[in-house]
């Protein structure tokens, strides 16, 4: 199964549709709550990353038997620097984005925590592409 969702640089209103409605799909195929919990937060965050860094991005999520896997991609300013970006609390996020109870510099770090792999690449001034695995029926 693949959903696809555009995501609109810089309207806080819809950050988070494309994860609550991926949500609503995994919990009518029956996957896990505490996947689904991880999958989402992984999701959220790199949704409102987009939403409060980009001029506009997609998601594209592949539900397969084994595992769900998304790429984010969006076009905006990039991320010169993974590693630091990496950092819990690091942020570029603007004072606007701040008062409105984003951009703590925890999105990244958190997609980390909560995927079994991620890789982020990025172009300054082009824009950035963070892919995510969650693996399903693995064994704890």
């Amino acid at each position: 199964m693949i959903l696809k969702y555009e995501i609109e640089g810089g309207n806080f209103s819809k950050a988070g549709n494309a994860s609550s409605a991926v949500k609503k799909i995994l919990k009518q195929i029956n996957v896990p709550p505490a996947t689904i919990k991880r999958f989402v937060v992984a999701l959220y965050e790199g949704e409102v990353n987009v939403v409060a860094h980009a001029w506009k991005g997609w998601i594209c999520v592949e539900i397969e038997p084994e595992r769900i896997y998304v790429i984010i991609k969006d076009q905006g300013p990039g991320i010169p620097d993974i590693d630091l970006a990496m950092q819990e609390g690091f942020s570029t996020a603007s004072q606007e984005v701040r008062e409105m109870g984003f951009g703590a510099g925890m999105g990244l770090p958190n997609m980390k925590k909560n995927a079994d792999l991620l890789n982020i690449s990025s172009e300054v001034g082009k824009g950035t592409v963070v892919e995510i695995s969650i693996f399903l029926n693995k064994k704890n």
